[in-house]
C-alpha cells in the first residue's frame, strides 16, 4: 500500500484495486496479481465509511453477503455496524413530535463470539505498524457505492494526518487537545500510571457482569483509542457549536474552524446511514439528523448531530442540537449533551437526545 497526493486537489488519496470478487491493496506484487481497474480512496470517503475498507469482521464474503442483504432491504429496516460493541444491535430512534423512543442496543451478548480483532491485546508501535492488520485484505466493495462502519478506514485516515502535516499522529491530537484546552484526553495507554481511570465492564455468556478483558488500544488511535472525561468532551462539543455559528467577520473571536468547515463536516453524506437513528445519515465523522417537519402538528424532526462510542468495557455519546432559529443570540446556541459509562454495549443516544430536547424545552420557555 502507499499514498500520494493529488497536487490538483492538495487532498490524500489511497490507490487500491477492485474487481468484484478478488481486491487488493495496491502496489508491487498485489497489482501483478490483480486484473481489476484501479480505484481511488479519498480522505472523504473514509471519514464517512464509505471507502470499501472491512471492518473487525475477517471474512470478506460474509461482509459482501450481509452489506448485500442489507442494500435489497427496505431503507427502514436497514441495520449499518457501527463503532460499538460488534454483535450490539444499533439504536433506532422514532421522532414524534420532539420525543423519540428507543429500539435499545442489545448489551449483554457474549463476548466470545465478538470478532477476534476487537480484543487485540499486542502493541503496535505506529499508525503505519497498525495498517499490517488489513492492508493486504480484499476491499468489501466498490470506494463510495455503500455504507460500511470501519476503525480500520479510520486507522488509515490517521496515517493521512500524519503524512499531511509531518507529524506523529498521536502528538497531533495531544497538541489539539491542548489547544481546546482538553486536559483529560489522553491515549489509553496500559503502562502509563493514569489517576482517576475508570474500570471497564461487561457481561459474560450467563449475563454475568465481570472485568472486561485486557485489549491494547494502539491498533485504533483514531477510531476509540482515547480516555476522556465528560467535561473534556463537553468542551470539544462547544468548540464545535461555537465555530458552527460564530460569523467570521463579527467581532467575536474566531472558531477554532471556520463554519463552512463544519457545515460541511456535517452535511450528510449520500449512500450513509446512522444506525442509532434512522431519521438521519452519516456526514463526516459524525451522524446528522436534518430539521423537517412535512405536516402541521405532526412530527417535528429537529436537526442535530452526534456519534456514538463503545469499545471494550466503554460506551458513550456526544449529542450537539444547535439552535439555528435564534441566529443573533451570541455562540454557542444550543445543548451539547454527552455521555460516558464505563460499560460495554450500553445504547445511549435516545437517552441524550431527550435530555437535550428537554433542555431546549426550558429554554424556550424563559424566552
Amino acid at each position: 500500500m502507499f499514498t500520494r497526493q493529488c497536487h490538483a486537489c492538495s487532498q490524500y488519496q489511497q490507490i487500491f484495486y477492485y474487481d468484484g470478487g478478488s481486491q487488493t491493496l495496491g502496489g508491487g506484487s498485489d497489482r501483478s496479481r490483480c486484473t481489476s481497474a484501479e480505484v481511488t480512496i479519498t480522505t472523504r470517503l473514509l471519514v464517512s465509511h464509505l471507502s470499501g475498507i472491512r471492518h473487525y469482521e475477517k471474512d470478506i464474503q460474509k461482509i459482501r453477503k450481509k452489506v448485500g442483504k442489507k442494500s435489497s432491504e427496505p431503507a427502514a429496516s436497514v441495520v449499518s455496524t457501527v463503532e460499538k460493541t460488534p454483535l450490539e444491535e444499533s439504536e433506532s430512534l422514532k421522532l414524534e413530535d420532539k420525543v423519540k423512543s428507543l429500539d435499545t442496543a442489545k448489551s449483554k451478548k457474549n463476548v466470545s463470539l465478538e470478532p477476534e480483532e476487537f480484543y487485540i491485546k499486542d502493541k503496535f508501535g505506529s499508525v503505519i505498524d497498525a495498517l499490517e492488520l488489513f492492508k493486504n485484505d480484499p476491499l468489501v466493495f466498490k470506494p463510495g457505492s455503500q455504507f460500511l462502519y470501519s476503525t480500520h478506514a479510520w486507522t488509515l485516515l490517521s496515517a493521512v494526518v500524519e503524512r499531511a502535516s509531518g507529524r506523529r499522529f498521536l502528538d497531533y491530537m495531544q497538541q489539539m487537545f491542548k489547544d481546546m484546552g482538553m486536559k483529560n484526553t489522553i491515549p489509553e495507554e496500559h503502562e502509563p500510571i493514569i489517576y482517576n481511570r475508570a474500570r471497564f465492564y461487561s457481561f459474560n455468556d450467563k449475563k454475568r457482569l465481570i472485568n472486561s478483558p485486557f485489549v491494547d488500544n494502539s491498533c485504533k488511535w483514531a477510531g476509540g483509542g482515547f480516555l476522556s472525561t465528560v467535561n473534556d468532551l463537553l468542551r470539544f462539543g462547544n468548540v464545535l457549536l461555537y465555530s458552527y455559528q460564530a460569523k467570521e467577520k463579527s467581532t467575536m473571536l474566531s472558531g477554532y474552524l471556520k463554519p463552512d468547515t463544519v457545515s460541511t463536516m456535517w452535511r450528510q453524506v449520500p449512500n450513509t446511514e446512522m444506525s442509532w437513528d434512522r431519521d438521519g445519515k452519516y456526514a463526516m465523522g459524525w451522524g446528522t439528523v436534518d430539521a423537517k417537519q412535512d405536516f402541521g402538528q405532526c412530527k417535528h424532526q429537529k436537526h442535530y448531530v452526534s456519534h456514538t462510542g463503545g469499545a471494550v468495557g466503554a460506551s458513550s455519546v456526544l449529542l450537539i442540537l444547535p439552535d439555528d432559529e435564534n441566529q443573533t443570540m451570541i455562540p454557542p446556541n444550543g445543548v451539547v449533551v454527552t455521555i460516558i459509562a464505563n460499560m460495554q454495549g450500553t445504547g445511549l443516544n435516545s437517552t441524550a437526545l431527550k435530555i437535550a430536547l428537554e433542555f431546549e424545552k426550558a429554554k424556550s420557555a424563559q424566552l
